[in-house]
């Protein structure tokens, strides 16, 4: 098959939705499929941001990349960009004649892949990774009647898609209180359980970083929808227990000066270290340098790092709020309230005070991510692709 991948976000930015369709297309060439992404030029700075040479991601000789002329938009990662649609981008995706789009996103770049599914007579797959409403905060019209209308938006687009997926039941739920009409079909994104699995020698990893062995990891945009305050507070409250625990975080953000600060207040500066980005052969060795994963995010709709974290066997305390409850359950990990950081901290206690407990939920963390391996995913992917290929 040829299968066109439309996303607003893509290499070089820091996003689990990168991350995933870069896995995706990797596992689809291995199988003799083509595909081709379309997404947004990045400037140099965004390439610094994630440590990146600003150059073009190389995926091998089946995979084909065209950027669309973009600006910046405000976002998390401090990376966003924004593609204005004008509607004859069809024109150079009719070069590469898809038999399926697949649409990652509904901002410009995803527009422009409807309107290139309507031209061409392709059928058009969409997948849903946004928690829209978690990210109003970035709409720069504040008004009520603004959010509302993006919100009916995202609905209307996903309705033109012949098969609609998104990585959790959550997703679905969210825009069918908007007025969702489909079947929407839950489907994990692909967890590079080759890459991120379990390493020998933590103790020597541990000095690598600089950190002790109780350390806390997150990985991931520090940015305030994924509610990393919450992680800081419950810092202070961890160490009066185990008063060497200290905070790990990978990642950039918009917000990384105001966390700093919030631990300097809290008088945990010295526990709270900041590694930057990570690539990933860096990344896995920093999971397992730590004792146990926390994600406080009441914005996602699956975490990529939380199942990197597990694939690499690392217990895992999540909120309970959207997807984190779908993937973390009593074989890997506690889930705890929102915005509760005495409630967070005491789990972390728990597994940081019991080897066995950290051994099982660790053990559990890696089965769970061993389902959802980019072989077992790009299997469900060629099927709904003939699917949608079908019912055009």
């Amino acid at each position: 098959m040829r299968i066109a991948i439309f996303s607003d976000n893509f290499y070089p930015e820091l996003s689990g939705i990168s991350d995933s369709v870069i896995s995706l297309a990797k596992e689809l060439v291995k199988r003799g499929h083509f595909v081709h992404f379309y997404a947004p030029q990045y400037s140099a700075a965004d390439f610094a941001k994630s440590n990146l040479p600003d150059e073009e991601i190389d995926l091998g000789p089946n995979v084909d990349v065209t950027r669309f002329v973009s600006t910046y938009f405000g976002s998390g990662s401090g990376q966003g960009r924004m593609v204005l649609p004008y509607g004859l981008r069809w024109l150079q995706v009719s070069s590469f004649k898809p038999d399926v789009i697949h649409t990652q996103t509904f901002f410009g770049v995803g527009f422009e892949g409807l309107i290139a599914s309507r031209a061409l007579g392709v059928p058009l797959v969409g997948t849903n990774h946004t928690a829209i409403k978690s990210f109003l905060i970035y709409n720069p019209i504040k008004t009520a009647w603004m959010d509302a209308g993006i919100v009916k938006y995202v609905n209307w687009y996903y309705e033109r898609c012949k098969i609609v997926t998104a990585p959790s039941r959550s997703v679905f739920v969210e825009m069918e209180e908007s007025g969702f009409h489909k079947n929407g079909v839950p489907l994990s994104n692909p967890i590079e359980t080759e890459i991120f699995k379990p390493l020998a020698d933590r103790e020597a990893l541990r000095k690598q970083f600089g950190i002790g062995k109780f350390a806390i990891m997150h990985a991931g945009r520090l940015a305030k929808e994924r509610s990393i305050d919450i992680m800081i507070r419950a810092l202070p409250i961890v160490k009066k227990s185990i008063p060497e625990a200290e905070l790990v975080f990978s990642g950039r953000g918009a917000d990384e000066q105001a966390f700093r600060k919030l631990a300097a207040d809290l008088g945990v500066a010295e526990s709270v270290k900041f590694l930057g980005f990570l690539p990933q052969e860096k990344l896995v060795e920093a999971y397992n340098a730590s004792k146990v994963f926390a994600i406080t995010s009441t914005s996602d709709t699956q975490s990529m790092v939380m199942m990197q974290a597990m694939a690499c066997g690392l217990p895992i305390v999540g909120v309970n709020a959207r997807a984190l409850p779908e993937y973390i359950n009593k074989n890997n990990g506690f889930v705890v309230e929102p915005e509760d950081p005495a409630a967070l901290a005491a789990r972390l206690v728990e597994i940081l005070e019991s080897p066995a407990l950290e051994k099982k939920l660790g053990e559990g963390g890696r089965k769970t991510a061993l389902q959802f391996s980019p072989d077992a995913i790009a299997n469900r992917w060629e099927t709904i692709y003939k699917d949608a290929i079908i019912k055009r």
